[in-house]
């Protein structure tokens, strides 16, 4: 009992050293270099490195040069098993407000290694709240609106069943 009780701790103590010693700011580089072989570029004011988590402040994303969206904040935050992005107030561009809501407050996406072809996505804004998943091997999105309030320019890209309105698409 004595060997299993100093072989737990022993992995405790190293997954705790590995995630505070592991370079977050090179993993977001790494991030941004994948990223812009898409021509996606985050333009960040501040980065905040914390135990576990690095955290974007009042960020832009551009994509092939055009300005389509402000962050207030991005936080990466990952325990090797389990992975999250938080992105928190995201104004979209004026020039989407046909296709998509412009502001949304919160946007989640949580990876586990225990689900690995998954991608769990939940969002609260202007339409109300949304959860819902990216297949990664099947390549699909689907998403599903609970709590619907302003969907008005949603609707044509939404299909209803008997949960709700849903969106669905694969990429």
């Amino acid at each position: 009992m004595q060997m299993v009780k100093k072989i737990l701790i022993t992995l405790a103590v190293l997954w705790f050293v590995v995630l505070f010693f592991m370079p977050k700011q090179e993993f977001y580089y790494k991030l941004e270099e994948e990223l812009a072989k898409n021509d996606i570029k985050i333009n960040e004011k501040s980065t905040e490195e914390g135990l576990f988590s690095l955290t974007l402040h009042d960020a832009s994303i551009y994509v092939k040069g055009i300005k389509l969206a402000t962050v207030e904040k991005i936080d990466f935050c990952t325990l090797l098993f389990y992975t999250k992005v938080e992105v928190t107030e995201l104004l979209l561009d004026e020039s989407l407000k046909n296709v998509a809501p412009t502001k949304i407050d919160r946007v989640s996406l949580s990876h586990a290694i225990w689900n690995p072809v998954y991608l769990s996505v939940d969002a609260e804004g202007t339409f109300g709240q949304m959860d819902g998943n990216v297949a990664i091997a099947k390549r699909t999105l689907r998403l599903d609106f609970n709590e619907t309030k302003n969907i008005k320019m949603l609707k044509a890209n939404l299909k209803e069943d008997e949960k709700g309105w849903y969106y669905e698409t694969s990429f």
